[in-house]
């Protein structure tokens, strides 16, 4: 399908067809619902098996995050733990390999990365990123190169640009 124009929405649809990935997003710890309402709609492009929310990240029903789902918010699967150990757990038990996206030692570019079928992306919040315990026992670690003056970008828009990668690679 590279190079054509897709004009219908099934032939959009037939791309999921081509993804060879079960994608999960992790947001730990997120205290913006707006961008959790965000990330329900970069889950939604992706092709985002679900969303699992930990520790204090808003989820549904809260009101802000239908604003700027567009609705997306009904339609991508969701789940929520009160801890990162737990979360972690229950994703290794389904075969998942979680992979922090965060700007750490031993991470890797997230274009040069092998992604494996099963992903789960650990991004965390908004101002803090992830904690170091957590970081440390994530499988992997991804980052997004900065060319400009910014050191870092909005945290769903960051899930989007890797989690695409992480679909199409």
């Amino acid at each position: 399908m590279a190079g054509k124009v897709l004009r219908k929405k099934t032939a959009i649809r037939a791309l999921r067809r081509h993804a060879e990935r079960d994608l999960v997003f992790v947001m730990h710890d997120w205290a913006d619902a707006y961008n959790v309402g965000g990330m329900f709609r970069s889950a939604a492009a992706c092709g985002a098996r679900e969303l699992i929310g930990v520790g204090k990240t808003p989820l549904p029903p809260n009101p802000m995050i239908g604003v700027t789902s567009m609705g997306m918010h009904r339609s991508v699967a969701f789940r929520e733990f009160p801890r990162w150990e737990g979360c972690f757990a229950a994703l290794r038990e389904e075969g998942y390999v979680i992979v922090a996206v965060e700007i750490s030692e031993g991470a890797l570019p997230y274009l040069d990365f092998e992604w494996p079928p099963k992903v789960a992306l650990v991004l965390g919040s908004e101002g803090g990123g992830l904690p170091d315990n957590l970081a440390k026992d994530c499988d992997s670690a991804v980052y997004i190169p900065m060319f400009g003056k910014g050191r870092s970008l909005n945290v769903q828009t960051a899930a989007a640009i890797v989690g695409f990668q992480a679909m199409l690679s």
